[in-house]
C-alpha cells in the first residue's frame, strides 16, 4: 500500500464513504480511507436498514440543503442501479395547543420559502387515512408526501462501491493515532504505521472529541446513547410502505418511526435519551427499561403495530452544543476538513459528502453551508447554552 495520498478520510461511516465517492468523482486521482474497526461494522451509527428522510425541517437552514439532498441521492441510484430511497411519506402529530405544535408550525415556515407543499390534517383525517392510529381529537397532523425511508446501511455500501470503481483506497482495521498538522501536508499516524497527506477529511462521528485536544480545539461535542427496537407485528399488511407513512410524534418525548421495511416488524425509537455518555462508559446491549418505553408507546398510539420484540441496537448521537452540523476546514488546520452530523446527518449524507469534498479540494462550496462555520458561538463560546432538541425558533 502506498504511504502518499492526496487525500485521506478517516472514518468509513455515512459521512467518510460519502466524502471518499465524492472526492474521486471530483478529480482527487490518489484517496485514501481509513477505518478503525472491519466492514460493515455495527459500532457506529450507519449500518442500520432505515433512517428518516424528509424535506420538513425545524429550520429553513436544513430545508435549503433537501431538494440537493434528494437530487445527490438520485445520482447515486442511477449510477449504481440501486433503490436507497423509498417514499413513504411523512407524518408529524403533535396535540393541539402544545411545544409539539409549535414544532409543526416551524416546519411548515421551514417548507414556506422553498416552496415544498405540506398538508394540514385533523385528527378525523389522520385516522381516516391511516386508521392504525389511536388518537384523540385534540391531535393535529402535518403531511408531506416526498418523506421516507434512506436505507442507510445499501447507501454506504453503494458509496464504498463507487469509490473503488474510481480507486479509493479502504483500509480498514487501521486506527489512527495521531494527526501531525503542517503548513504543506498532514502525518497520519495509525497503528500500521504512518500515512502521508496533501488533505485529510475528519468523518469520525462520536470519536472526533478524541481528535481534538491533539490540534488545539477544545469543542463541547456530547454524546448520547440512543436506543431503536424492532417491533413483530402480527398485523404487517397494514404497516406496509405502501400503506403507512414514516412518523414523528411530538410530544415532550419525541418519538419517530418506520413502517415495516429491512425486517418484518415495525422500527420505533425516539430522539434524545439524555443518557450522556463517552466512549468508554457507552454500552452496545440495548436497554430493557427503553424497550419498554417504546412498546409503551405502541400500546397507547399504534396497538396494531404491538408485537415481541425482534431486536433492539444502540448507537450515539455526537452533538455540538447546537446541534448543528459542522462543515468546515479546522481553525488553524487549513489541510484538514471536519464533518461533523450532530446525530442526524445520514439522510444528508451524500451531499454532505459532496460538500466536504468540495471544502477540501477548493476551501468552499456553492452550497449554503454558513450556518456550519466551525468558528460560530456555539463552538468558540463557552457560555453558550446547549440546545439539543431540534425544534426551531418560536414564531411569532
Amino acid at each position: 500500500m502506498s504511504r502518499a495520498y492526496s487525500h485521506i478520510v478517516i472514518g468509513a461511516g455515512a459521512l467518510g464513504t460519502a466524502t471518499a465517492y465524492w472526492l474521486a468523482e471530483h478529480g482527487a486521482e490518489r484517496v485514501l480511507v481509513l477505518e478503525q474497526f472491519g466492514m460493515g461494522h455495527t459500532r457506529g451509527a450507519s449500518e442500520d436498514h432505515s433512517r428518516i428522510i424528509r424535506h420538513a425541517y425545524h429550520s429553513p437552514v436544513y430545508t435549503a440543503l433537501t431538494q440537493a439532498m434528494f437530487d445527490t441521492w438520485a445520482q447515486v441510484e442511477e449510477r449504481t442501479g440501486l433503490q436507497l430511497v423509498l417514499k413513504t411519506g411523512g407524518l408529524d402529530l403533535a396535540v393541539a395547543g402544545s411545544d409539539g405544535q409549535q414544532e409543526l408550525e416551524n416546519y411548515k415556515r421551514s417548507l414556506a420559502p422553498a416552496g415544498i407543499a405540506s398538508e394540514d390534517l385533523t385528527a378525523a383525517q389522520i385516522r381516516s387515512r391511516w386508521p392504525q392510529w389511536s388518537i384523540g381529537d385534540d391531535v393535529v397532523g402535518l403531511f408531506q408526501e416526498d418523506g421516507g425511508i434512506l436505507d442507510i446501511r445499501r447507501a454506504n455500501a453503494a458509496h464504498i462501491a463507487l469509490a473503488t470503481q474510481l480507486g479509493v483506497t479502504f483500509s480498514y482495521d487501521t486506527r489512527v493515532t495521531e494527526l501531525d498538522s503542517r503548513p504543506d501536508g498532514v502525518t497520519v499516524r495509525t497503528d500500521k504505521g504512518d500515512f502521508e497527506a496533501d488533505a485529510v477529511v475528519l468523518c469520525t462521528a462520536s470519536w472526533l472529541p478524541d481528535m481534538l485536544p491533539a490540534l488545539g480545539l477544545d469543542w463541547r461535542i456530547t454524546l448520547s446513547q440512543e436506543q431503536v427496537s424492532y417491533f413483530a407485528t402480527p398485523n404487517v399488511r397494514d404497516f406496509l410502505p405502501d400503506r403507512f407513512p414514516m412518523w414523528i410524534w411530538h410530544g415532550p418525548t419525541l418519538f419517530y418511526g418506520f413502517p415495516v421495511y429491512g425486517e418484518t416488524a415495525v422500527k420505533l425509537g425516539r430522539d434524545l435519551s439524555g443518557r450522556f455518555v463517552t466512549q468508554e462508559t457507552r454500552s452496545f446491549a440495548p436497554r430493557a427499561d427503553e424497550v419498554e418505553l417504546l412498546a409503551a408507546f405502541l400500546r397507547e398510539r399504534l396497538p396494531g403495530a404491538v408485537g415481541p420484540e425482534l431486536y433492539s441496537r444502540t448507537c450515539c448521537y455526537d452533538m455540538p452544543p447546537d446541534r448543528d452540523f459542522i462543515l468546515d476546514r479546522l481553525p488553524g488546520h487549513p489541510r484538514i476538513t471536519v464533518g461533523n452530523g450532530a446525530g442526524h446527518a445520514a439522510k444528508f449524507g451524500s451531499l454532505l459528502g459532496t460538500i466536504l469534498a468540495d471544502l477540501s479540494l477548493e476551501g468552499r462550496t456553492d452550497y449554503p453551508v454558513e450556518p456550519f462555520r466551525a468558528d460560530r458561538p456555539a463552538l468558540t463560546d463557552p457560555s453558550f447554552e446547549p440546545v439539543f432538541r431540534l425544534q426551531g425558533e418560536p414564531v411569532r
